[in-house]
């Protein structure tokens, strides 16, 4: 099997690095809501069973638990819940083709026990009404939780709850799938890490992961004796996923999200050309290429880095911008990053303060592009877009070269999509694309090269020309809607600290 193919099947791995690292309030239940109960969506979703807090097991602490420090900085409350019920599997109800309409109808019904960890203000008046519920990653056989790595001072700092939920089975019972190994790493499941606390958890398998991933949301929208949010009242529930997450947010929105009208948005981060699989079955309806669909009330939001173009196969399922989707391709990006690393080994401090993460040695350095920077405000402009009806600015594509690789500039930056100061003010090679010689693992990874002296010293003749530089294109990506200015700030500190030009 070839490179392209590989990384198709197997998405994310630093996704998973970053698992691996890994009451009756009256002030609270007033709390106004958009939307009476009544009225909410998703009244045709099966209502789940609630049980929590979990405390206990042998670590005491959820896995991939939220760092310490980020919670404090930011008043934050974790707690895991349990929840349980009757999942419902779904099949295809036709042919599903290019335009992501797949029509799709229930099957067969099954028990499942699964968990979701949930973060929210400590302070309910802090609350901005927004869940971002995580279809949490399993690509490396265990759960992670990489929108929140990327976005949390962006979703803590506004004030949004998070809710990361154990959709699919192999994060829970372990086994293959797609799946990829992380070099010196030994993987555990949920039930493998702690039997204690996860032991009597059970997943009747993928086919019901969408239906449980619907569920999840019930449950903050009509909760039953135990509320996991604790009496906050959502307006705006936003559903997330990366990678493998992405691909199964992909079949979400295209066949299951028409039946359960549930959710009120959906971010798509790093898919491949198509979705995931409905149910086991041969042949899968699943095409090869497939675009979201356009037909619905509710929007979309694809991001795209450098990685997913041509590893994954994203470049063949391109589709024009609509009334409900947008496509975001951010140059200098790859679809796992040091940043990934840095979190990850952050998260499970809280139960292994030993944790080192270190692929410098195997992968070279690794990207240390502006995937975070965007994907902050990304996650804004797709909460605006659907509160307010605000759509996020249009993006200009990656520029592709020959139809089968992105257009480079001299010095091997990307051309086109989304800028920031990385790129347009750069003092490395970001790249997000495959390099030769490397493993799956690490092309995941990307790549950071830094310039030699000599061409420092030929974009900048001094260290204020490169502040300059960092600050102008900083106040461009601003004003044009991709960066928020706190993280353009950041990178004119940074600029401000670097021994640029010398």
């Amino acid at each position: 099997m070839g490179r392209k193919l590989v990384l198709r099947g197997l998405l994310v791995v630093a996704v998973l690095v970053v698992a691996s690292c890994s009451s009756d309030d009256d002030s609270k239940d007033a709390r106004p809501t958009d939307q009476p109960a009544a009225e909410q969506p998703g009244a045709d979703v099966a209502e789940p069973t609630v049980t929590g807090p979990v405390s206990g097991g042998h670590y005491g602490v959820p896995f991939n638990p939220v760092p310490a420090a980020v919670a404090e900085k930011y008043d934050y409350t974790e707690e895991e819940y349990f929840l349980e019920g009757t999942a419902t599997a779904y099949q295809s109800d036709g042919t599903w083709g290019l335009d992501g309409v797949w029509p799709a109808k229930a099957a067969d019904g099954a028990d499942y026990k699964t968990r979701m960890v949930v973060r929210r203000p400590t302070d309910p008046d802090k609350f901005n009404g927004t869940v971002l519920v995580e279809w949490l990653n399993v690509t490396a056989g265990m759960d992670s939780d990489p929108d929140f790595g990327f976005t949390h001072d962006e979703i803590m700092g506004e004030g949004w709850a998070y809710v990361g939920v154990s959709a699919q089975k192999v994060g829970i019972e372990g086994g293959s799938g797609l799946r990829i190994d992380i070099p010196g790493f030994t993987v555990r499941a949920l039930k493998e890490w702690d039997p204690e606390r996860y032991g009597s958890l059970v997943h009747p398998g993928d086919a019901y992961s969408y239906d449980i991933f619907s569920q999840a949301a019930q449950a903050l929208r009509r909760p039953g004796d135990i509320d996991p949010l604790d009496g906050l009242r959502p307006t705006t529930i936003i559903a997330a996923g990366e990678s493998q997450s992405a691909m199964r947010m992909a079949t979400y929105v295209n066949a299951v999200h028409p039946l359960a009208q549930i959710y009120d948005g959906f971010l798509i981060h790093s898919r491949g050309g198509s979705g995931a699989e409905i149910a086991e079955t041969t042949p899968s309806p699943v095409p090869e290429v497939g675009h979201i669909r356009t037909d619905l009330d509710q929007p979309v939001l694809q991001f795209v880095t450098e990685t997913d173009l041509f590893g994954l196969g994203f470049h063949d399922a391109r589709q024009e911008d609509s009334d409900t989707v947008r496509t975001w391709e951010v140059a200098g990006t790859a679809h796992a990053d040091q940043s990934t690393i840095d979190y990850g080994v952050e998260s499970g401090r809280a139960w292994d303060t030993t944790t080192v993460l270190d692929f410098s040695g195997l992968c070279g350095r690794l990207n240390e592009g502006p995937q975070g920077a965007v994907l902050r405000r990304a996650v804004g402009a797709l909460r605006d877009w659907v509160v307010d009806g605000t759509l996020p600015p249009a993006a200009p594509p990656i520029e592709i070269a020959g139809g089968t690789a992105i257009a480079r500039d001299a010095r091997g930056n990307a051309l086109g999509g989304i800028r920031t100061p990385p790129t347009d003010a750069p003092v490395a090679v970001l790249t997000g694309e495959a390099v030769a010689g490397n493993s799956v693992f690490c092309s995941l990874f990307g790549q950071t090269t830094p310039f030699d002296a000599a061409t420092l010293t030929s974009l900048y003749p001094s260290h204020d020309a490169y502040v300059d530089a960092v600050r102008a294109a900083g106040q461009d990506a601003v004003d044009a809607g991709f960066l928020l200015q706190p993280d353009a700030d950041s990178y004119v500190s940074a600029a401000e600290a670097a021994a640029v030009p010398t």
